[in-house]
């Protein structure tokens, strides 16, 4: 029987408790919400992190057992320790997946990854969005439609300043006329990265049963085979003999006299 992929869902857990309008769509913050679906969903193993534990709840131990992070964070990017990052960059290089939901794009740990601005556009007027499902044989669209349709949501809009996805899979349109590439994919090091764009803090998205499976889906196409750490090693016993004109080579890299 394959394990359970061990997920850990991060979220800045501000917004709940500093404004009414959020903490009445989620009392409890966001990651309950999304760890909650997706442990309705089965076959994952689930934890929660937050930006005001120590080290942000990712301590070495945590990350050493995950297989895969979600992240969530707004108003707080700049409060996150450039060493966490550092160290959650590392982890995705060895293997671990990464997805990234709505305004993560801005999250240091995003930037760093992807190596680009990832600025965009966007408008908060509750406006309809239809998420269309451009590779409906994909792992992570299993189980969704055409569309999925969102009756009130942030836009978000391009130019989306990110590097070209390795897969694209959703599109997303506005009632205002936009369009943005809600559903990205990137393989980084050993590690595989989702970003995908609903989950503004207002609307009540992540309740929302095919949004979950989008996360549920990426998270068990994110989890990996095997953890590899790089460690650049010198080898100093090679495979197969070695000619003696090798075997002079200097230090120096000059060819020696026998």
């Amino acid at each position: 029987m394959e394990e359970k992929a061990r997920i850990v869902v991060w979220n800045e857990f501000r917004h709940e408790k500093e404004h009414e309008a959020v903490k009445k769509v989620y009392p409890d913050g966001m990651h309950t919400v999304i760890a909650s679906g997706l442990k309705k969903l089965g076959g994952v193993e689930v934890k929660t992190a937050t930006l005001d534990e120590p080290e942000h709840g990712l301590t070495e131990n945590v990350l050493k057992n995950t297989d895969v992070l979600i992240w969530w964070g707004h108003c707080a990017h700049g409060e996150v320790k450039d060493e966490i990052v550092k160290r959650v960059q590392k982890r995705v290089l060895e293997g671990m997946g990464l997805i990234v939901l709505h305004s993560g794009h801005f999250s240091k740990i995003f930037k760093v990854l992807m190596g680009t601005n990832c600025s965009l556009k966007w408008r908060e007027a509750a406006e309809k969005e239809r998420l269309w499902n451009l590779e409906p044989s994909h792992p992570i669209t299993g189980g969704i439609g055409e569309y999925i349709e969102l009756p009130n949501t942030e836009m978000y809009g391009e130019r989306f300043d990110i590097p070209t996805p390795d897969e694209l899979i959703f599109v997303s349109w506005f009632e205002g006329g936009e369009v943005f590439r809600s559903g990205c994919c990137w393989k980084r090091g050993h590690g595989k990265i989702f970003y995908f764009r609903p989950g503004h803090e207002t609307y009540p998205i992540f309740y929302n049963e095919q949004i979950i499976r989008v996360i549920w889906n990426a998270c068990l196409w994110a989890k990996p085979s095997v953890f590899i750490e790089d460690k650049c090693p010198n080898i100093n016993n090679p495979l197969e003999k070695l000619s003696a004109k090798n075997l002079n080579f200097g230090k120096a890299g000059i060819l020696q006299n026998s």
